[in-house]
């Protein structure tokens, strides 16, 4: 029988095996002593306050606000259908393209911009002219219609 063939190689293999596996146990041991096991629950608690934001102590009764469930929306809320103005609305046009045919509308009342397009005209318009429309629902938002000047 040969005698086995222990190379330096391998002799360095094993002592790093041996020196991870101490390094292991060690860490194991010392996460074993520096538990704290067993706190009260009074220190495990956590608190929220009125800003959102976590905290140790306790929040102040005085403070304390009383929701109901209908109070709480969770996700998007329901659109509200707005009644329709009815009658015609006034403003000035903010911008119209007269080799393309199409502009905007800026309303009085609300600020909303209307799109208007040359066909929803009875009178030639022009930037900065006051003007009286209604709103017409279109596929891509409302529209301005029956634009005249005023």
């Amino acid at each position: 029988m040969g005698k086995s063939s222990e190379t330096f190689s391998k002799k360095e293999k094993e002592k790093k095996k041996l020196k991870k596996r101490k390094e292991k146990t060690e860490k194991m041991e010392e996460r074993k002593a520096n538990t704290e096991k067993g706190l009260p629950l009074e220190e495990m608690f956590a608190y929220v306050d009125e800003e959102g934001n976590i905290s140790s102590t306790p929040p102040d009764p005085k403070k304390k606000k009383v929701f109901t469930k209908e109070d709480v929306t969770i996700g998007v809320s329901r659109r509200v259908e707005e009644a329709p103005d009815l009658g015609p609305k006034s403003g000035t046009v903010t911008f119209f393209n007269e080799s393309k045919g199409y502009g905007f509308i800026r309303d009085a009342k609300t600020g909303d911009s209307v799109f208007v397009h040359l066909k929803g005209t009875l009178q030639p318009i022009k930037e900065g002219d006051k003007v009286s429309y209604e709103v017409e629902p279109t596929p891509k938002g409302p529209g301005a219609v029956q634009v005249k000047k005023i």
